[in-house]
């Protein structure tokens, strides 16, 4: 948790994103600016996205991170324990709309990601947002970030940060070749790849919120009786990526057939 100021400032960076979660003004702004780029087709409206969050934690998030964490040996409950004492705020937001630039960033450095290519997507609506990402990770691996200590404690993978510099780096050179930063656990499980597929990148996840309910009645009829996840609605196997002007990006390898 740190020390007396560091654990001040914590508190009151959970009480700061408490108070904005759901501000429209602020909210619509960072949606706008990512449709202009290219990451959003359509804007869904506040009870899709509220919605749509809550599918993405319990569908995909929650399970897929748990199964990783039995595979590396490590509590669930406990590791969201630390990462709550490293950084409250980052809990709070599935979306990441809410959220600032550097809680963001911090979120995507404190775990090893089942695809990061959402968040760093998601950074396009700062303008320095991947530049910052990239200088924190360098940060990181060079011992002056000040939250080394408990990030390093933290994340599961000891070798994940230089990976995602590698990643970070061809992704804000748009390069054709880039491939997803997918977690191995996906890769091996079928209905995980479904999951990512629709959940791992903004734009895909985007288009899913659009397809849910949009009047309170029909979204607490989809809460209450849809208990697993709509295949119907999931992302198309061979769809395309949406580019931003002047990237191209190749689209990940299809998974091979079950």
């Amino acid at each position: 948790m740190g020390d007396g100021p560091t654990r001040r400032r914590k508190l009151l960076g959970l009480a700061l994103a408490l108070r904005s979660y759901g501000d429209e003004r602020q909210v619509m702004p960072r949606l706008q600016r990512l449709k202009e780029l290219g990451w959003v087709d359509e804007i869904p409206t506040r009870i899709q996205r509220m919605l749509g969050a809550i599918d993405m934690m319990r569908f995909f998030i929650v399970p897929c991170a748990a199964d990783y964490y039995r595979s590396k040996g490590i509590n669930f409950y406990f590791h969201t324990l630390l990462r709550f004492l490293d950084d409250p705020s980052s809990l709070i937001d599935p979306t990441g709309f809410n959220s600032g630039r550097d809680t963001i960033i911090g979120h995507v450095l404190q775990v090893v990601h089942a695809n990061p290519d959402y968040d760093l997507q998601l950074l396009d609506s700062f303008p320095d947002g991947l530049h910052a990402m990239e200088e924190q990770i360098l940060a990181i691996l060079g011992g002056t970030h000040p939250r080394a200590a408990s990030l390093l404690a933290t994340v599961e993978d000891p070798e994940y940060h230089a990976r995602l510099l590698d990643h970070v780096r061809e992704f804000r050179r748009r390069q054709p070749t880039s491939a997803s930063l997918v977690r191995e656990n996906i890769l091996g499980d079928a209905h995980f790849r479904v999951l990512e597929r629709t959940f791992g990148e903004l734009p895909r996840a985007m288009r899913y919120f659009s397809k849910l309910p949009r009047s309170p009645l029909a979204a607490a009829r989809h809460l209450l009786s849809v208990r697993e996840f709509p295949l119907h609605l999931a992302e198309a196997l061979y769809s395309e990526r949406p580019a931003p002007p002047e990237a191209l990006y190749a689209e990940p390898p299809a998974p091979a057939e079950t």
